[in-house]
């Protein structure tokens, strides 16, 4: 089956690119995380059983997608999926979130009960957000002094500058050399894979807009040390997968582990996918796509 490309545009001015694979019934919405587009999901899109209907979105800023407006807050993010979806009259579908798209799917469940009907968390930023820390006078991350503003982050010296300028430059090896040393530590996809993930990356517009969204995000009941807790954990009622990868350097355990805690406990089934590290599509694709149908098969089975 192939995978098809287009665009749609938005009531709020923003158009959205999308990859769609024609599948059963049981449709299943992918959304991406950082430094990446709808394009680092082909391998999964690819390898999920015929039965599934996929859709994965570029978000505002990303791959194909337009960025008319600076995105604030996850969830404009998460509102630019709303007019999405509701522009194809998409309803009880899955929604998968991988990485800064967790955040976005989590916040779509709060804000739209109704719409989706089981999430799957995949490398997730957690329900209290992403923390960004400064730098010391080292030169070294310092995790008692949190960035609180854009202004801040848009000066970091050790992140946003030199991935910022990779992106202005077209610098595709400083891009291979962050992504080797902390997503593909476990395995590299095939060289010309490799090669088109990092045209991907070259796409994104939003980067210190993205660190600072993620840096504020908090759905949950407690302060993160920048914002107070929404409490809008408590509308996310569906049965929800979350997956952390064993050898994650990008999420840490304890993140995915604030999760499963602020959630419902009797709506999560948490899963640590062995031998992954940030990207199981990559590491262990087989062991992705078999616990992902293993969740969504008995819907499957019962819509088919």
């Amino acid at each position: 089956m192939s995978i098809q490309i287009n665009k749609v545009g938005l009531t709020n001015g923003e158009t959205l690119c999308y990859r769609e694979r024609e599948g059963g019934e049981k449709t299943l919405l992918l959304v991406h995380g950082n430094m990446t587009s709808s394009k680092h999901w082909d391998l999964l899109i690819e390898a999920l059983p015929k039965e599934y209907h996929i859709i994965a979105v570029d978000l505002r800023g990303f791959g194909e997608s337009t960025y008319k407006k600076p995105i604030t807050s996850i969830k404009d993010f998460t509102d630019d999926v709303k007019l999405f979806v509701d522009a194809f009259g998409l309803k009880d579908f899955a929604m998968m979130g991988w990485s800064t798209g967790g955040g976005v799917v989590m916040q779509f469940q709060a804000d739209y009960p109704g719409y989706a009907t089981e999430l799957i968390l995949l490398a997730s930023v957690s329900t209290r957000g992403y923390p960004f820390y400064g730098v010391n006078e080292q030169g070294q991350i310092d995790f008692t002094k949190r960035y609180r503003t854009l202004d801040e982050i848009k000066q970091d010296p050790i992140r946003t500058i030199p991935i910022q300028e990779a992106y202005n430059s077209g610098n595709r090896e400083l891009l291979r050399m962050i992504w080797n040393a902390s997503i593909y530590d476990q395995n590299q996809p095939t060289a010309e894979k490799y090669e088109e993930y990092i045209d991907d990356m070259l796409t994104q517009r939003n980067l210190a807009e993205v660190y600072h969204a993620l840096n504020t995000f908090n759905l949950s009941k407690h302060h993160n040390g920048v914002t107070e807790g929404t409490n809008l954990v408590d509308k996310i009622t569906i049965p929800t997968l979350v997956l952390n990868g064993e050898n994650d350097k990008v999420v840490l355990k304890s993140m995915t582990d604030e999760i499963a805690v602020d959630l419902n406990e009797s709506i999560v089934t948490a899963v640590e996918l062995k031998g992954c590290g940030h990207s199981a599509l990559v590491d262990d694709l087989s062991q992705l796509v078999d616990v992902v149908t293993s969740f969504l098969g008995k819907k499957v089975g019962e819509t088919n």
